[in-house]
């Protein structure tokens, strides 16, 4: 019989914990609209911002390959594939 009561009062402190667990995902959990107010709020959802990495990639890519196409990078480049070593580090 103490072992049923024990069994009983467990099950009883598993379900509480459940309920209490539903009832606050539920009140914590965002709802639809919420979720789409925050991610407008998030920088990289905002339009503005990503033109501003968009316009930043294109600098750093332009700026990449200007560096890779000057006469220093293509003659050691030129010098590197013939086998003739480069630069040390």
């Amino acid at each position: 019989m103490e072992a049923l009561r024990k069994a009983l009062i467990a099950g009883a402190v598993l379900a509480v914990g459940a309920g209490v667990g539903t009832a606050l995902f539920v009140l914590v959990t965002p709802g639809e609209q919420q979720k789409q107010a925050m991610l407008k709020e998030m920088p990289e959802q905002d339009p503005q911002r990503r033109d501003e990495v968009a316009g930043t990639k294109e600098l750093l890519l332009a700026t990449l390959q200007e560096a890779a196409a000057t006469q220093e990078n293509v003659a050691w480049r030129k010098n590197w594939m013939s086998g003739g070593g480069g630069k040390s580090a």
